[in-house]
């Protein structure tokens, strides 16, 4: 068990215990914010899950396998008690790009709470040293949750708005017939072709943070057992499908919808569409409007961000409800080097540098003796350039 201790003596930070638990979802419970509407519900979920699999889990950990890195959660101890949690995650295959997916602080503590929150983080920072981005997603209105982030390095990187289509709606959207006639199923095979997609489907600077490869589009045989008996024991609905381009073979358009684990009339839908071919938009909607049942209670949540205006549009043309309101900050493991001028890679001159690997002028003579008639690298050199000088004006 990694133990930790921060500059607060009485403040221990180490890996979770199944005895933390019912501390834990005591927190959950106390706590007024969290970083935005789904986050209550995803970390009830996950402690649900290793509370569940615990023994499974610990039994994993012990050797390589895709879902090692799934449940880090790491605990504040102070004095025997817990007083924060933090559950962290990575986003890719290579595990460089990591998320800070919860942060919870016992809110008894209103004046510590913010030096826990920050020395839980420093903790991640310090012990994973896989990571070189952080990304967390806040909601824009949880002032005291930014300011934590940003103190601690974090940096805006893009805004997402969540919209809720209404069922009335999305019986309207079943009325079209999509006209997608290279829909096609999604398999390891055309991992290519997705990644692809979401590569030109994002801004330069997010596809660096991602770091998303080719890897990241393919699933493992349990990922995909696992859906698989879900679907066929009727717990949950998942279907997806990309539009293949057969004069460009490339893939212009992705969707993939899910139905909510606790509420069965809620579905989410993601969509990944190529930005030449946005009148996509209408087809795919219509697509994901006919997968759903037919009972007419079904509602369709869907994201979008400030770099795909066609997509607020469409979804604001049809009548969709905006939710939700989040900002995606990023974290590199260079922001202090960026941010200190004095260190900044720019000012290092490669001729000042290389100026200082040679003597600028004649060694201090030593007090041992025998040194001082020793020739050292810079005289043989000055010796050599002498000689040759000296053979040039007698040969003319």
């Amino acid at each position: 068990m990694n133990l930790f201790v921060p500059e607060d003596n009485n403040l221990t930070i180490r890996s979770i215990q199944y005895k933390d638990l019912p501390t834990i979802e005591s927190l959950v419970d106390k706590c007024h914010q969290f970083h935005h509407s789904g986050s209550q519900l995803a970390i009830t979920q996950a402690l649900h899950s290793f509370r569940r699999w615990y023994s499974a889990i610990k039994l994993l950990n012990l050797f390589p396998n895709p879902a090692q890195h799934h449940f880090c959660i790491y605990v504040a101890q102070r004095e025997d008690e817990v007083v924060g949690a933090i559950k962290v995650a990575p986003t890719n295959s290579t595990r460089s790009t990591w998320q800070v997916e919860h942060i919870i602080v016992d809110p008894d503590y209103p004046v510590a709470g913010k030096r826990i929150g920050s020395q839980l983080l420093r903790y991640c920072f310090e012990t994973i040293w896989e990571a070189r981005t952080w990304i967390l997603e806040v909601n824009i209105h949880h002032k005291n949750i930014l300011a934590l982030y940003r103190r601690n390095g974090f940096q805006p990187l893009a805004q997402f708005t969540y919209w809720a289509i209404a069922p009335e709606k999305l019986q309207e959207l079943a009325q079209h017939e999509p006209q997608l006639p290279n829909l096609l199923p999604i398999n390891n095979a055309d991992a290519q072709l997705l990644y692809q997609l979401d590569t030109v489907s994002m801004p330069p600077l997010l596809r660096q943070v991602f770091d998303r490869h080719i890897n990241d589009f393919k699933r493992n045989l349990f990922e995909k057992t696992l859906t698989q008996l879900q679907q066929w024991f009727g717990k949950t609905l998942s279907k997806e499908g990309y539009v293949f381009e057969p004069q460009r073979k490339a893939a212009i358009g992705y969707f993939h919808l899910n139905q909510h684990q606790l509420q069965s009339e809620l579905y989410q839908g993601k969509l990944t569409v190529h930005p030449a071919y946005t009148w996509l938009y209408p087809e795919l909607l219509a697509k994901m409007a006919h997968s759903l049942p037919k009972t007419g209670d079904s509602k369709l949540l869907l994201a979008s961000a400030d770099y795909q205006p066609e997509r607020e549009e469409y979804l604001e043309q049809i009548g969709a409800e905006r939710m939700e309101h989040t900002l995606l900050l990023s974290r590199s493991v260079w922001h202090k080097l960026r941010e200190a001028p004095s260190a900044s890679l720019e000012r290092l001159q490669l001729s000042g540098v290389l100026q200082g690997l040679r003597p600028g002028r004649p060694p201090i003579p030593s007090r041992l003796p025998w040194l001082n008639f020793l020739p050292t690298s810079f005289d043989k050199e000055q010796q050599e350039t002498n000689g040759q000088a000296k053979q040039g004006e007698q040969r003319d």
